[in-house]
């Protein structure tokens, strides 16, 4: 049975197409673009801070903000942009661009043949609630209050509109909202697309913005997010501590750019990590809570890796959806061991939220990206600010390099949402 698995693992491999990740891009809380956001998060600093005068009242005080000042964003938008566009729209937009340029694409320059074998999956876990009753406030002074950009401006799927019309890419337009999960659906979407024959390049990601008085106070109703750690806003997401007492909300956005192998060799792309393998499954427990047993992270994991042509022994780090609730936290970690057993010990353990928070629809594709450069750079982000491990797991707390005792860097990316969706992303560093 085994020599049959490893049969039709070398018949797969050798038939389907590769999936190569050439240029990243984010917009985060750490910072305005990828490499100064993972400079940032390798030093363990934290961009959680105090939220403002319309947060009073809340039991949360907390978030992890991009500051509108610091983003300078009509060096990047238009005005006529920034009526068309959400927060979160526009942060992807700006992370695309920032891909494109890292991946030294310039669509416009493409015939009109590649931009058709050019698509966009972007997704958007949840829209701005701020849009809603603002919308609803403007009614209350007469109909012709609303804006005619209301309905577009919400669509979960206009990020990926948006970038599209950008760049005139009039390949696969997809968009995922899988809550939590959607940026690695999206990701891992993409990367169908392309072993499909469907399309040659894919720009995959989500934008998120969902930091508002209304959302806050949905998810503090829901006991979901900190409220320990108020007056000491930088330590309030700690994933994998005793202390830890619910997540803390982020924004942002991140993008990369996915290629078939042979179209990025052909055109000399910088080849960042390869994309291995995808998997999906459904908890089919509770809307909101996961199993006690980490069953649906379990299959996840486990189909990711068989969808990746490896076997669990490659696995040397899995960057966890691990959010800093009591209950997610040590679930992940179960399901961590059942995939892994023995070999659990040899696998590092992180999650990245301490630094950036949750940024909801984007954490996966934000993480992935991190991952990517952990790949490239030969770096494992640290989870920070665990001064008392209650896990079962390999935790890494500070940033160091991979084992030197393995060929070649595989690692998994997890990502879990309401609703009981699940996904795992197998990334590796680049092997001919």
């Amino acid at each position: 049975m085994r020599l049959l698995t490893q049969i039709r693992r070398a018949s797969t491999q050798a038939t389907r197409r590769r999936v190569v990740i050439t240029g990243s891009g984010a917009v985060t809380p750490l910072a305005n673009n990828a490499a100064e956001s993972w400079q940032r998060l390798l030093a363990g600093e934290s961009a959680i801070s105090r939220l403002g005068a319309e947060f009073k009242g809340l039991p949360c005080q907390v978030a992890a903000q991009i500051p509108r000042e610091r983003l300078e964003i009509d060096k990047h938008l238009t005005k006529s942009d920034l009526k068309l566009m959400s927060p979160a729209t526009q942060f992807a937009v700006i992370a695309a661009d920032e891909a494109l340029a890292a991946a030294r694409l310039q669509p416009k320059e493409l015939s009109e043949e590649q931009r058709e074998r050019f698509g966009v999956c972007v997704g958007m876990g949840m829209f701005d609630l701020s849009e809603v009753y603002g919308a609803f406030q403007q009614l209350q002074r007469g109909y012709n209050r609303v804006s005619p950009y209301f309905v577009p401006r919400l669509l979960p799927n206009m990020a990926c509109g948006h970038i599209s019309m950008r760049h005139g890419l009039r390949g696969p337009n997809h968009s995922v909202s899988t809550a939590c999960a959607t940026g690695a659906h999206a990701i891992g979407d993409a990367m169908r697309f392309i072993r499909n024959g469907d399309a040659d390049l894919m720009l995959a990601g989500s934008g998120e913005a969902c930091i508002d008085p209304l959302s806050i106070a949905g998810f503090c109703r829901l006991r979901a997010l900190s409220t320990a750690f108020n007056d000491n806003p930088a330590v309030a997401s700690r994933p994998f501590d005793k202390a830890r007492d619910g997540f803390v909300m982020g924004e942002g956005s991140a993008v990369l750019v996915l290629e078939e192998l042979e179209h990025a060799r052909f055109r000399g792309a910088p080849i960042l990590a390869e994309l291995l393998g995808y998997g999906l499954s459904g908890d089919a427990h509770h809307i909101t809570s996961p199993s006690e047993d980490g069953a649906g992270a379990t299959l996840a994991m486990r189909r990711a890796i068989a969808d990746a042509c490896v076997k669990p022994e490659d696995i040397r780090y899995v960057n966890a959806h691990a959010t800093s609730t009591p209950t997610g936290d040590r679930i992940e970690a179960h399901a961590i061991s059942r995939v892994f057993g023995e070999h659990k010990t040899n696998v590092f353990v992180s999650s990245t939220k301490g630094a950036h928070g949750h940024l909801l629809g984007s954490s996966g594709n934000l993480e992935a990206l991190f991952v990517v450069h952990a790949c490239a750079e030969n770096k494992l982000p640290p989870s920070i600010h665990v001064e008392n491990l209650d896990v079962d797991a390999n935790v890494v707390t500070k940033t160091c390099n991979w084992p030197e005792d393995q060929s070649r860097r595989i690692a998994l990316k997890n990502s879990f949402g309401f609703g009981g969706t699940n996904a795992s992303l197998c990334i590796a560093s680049f092997a001919e």
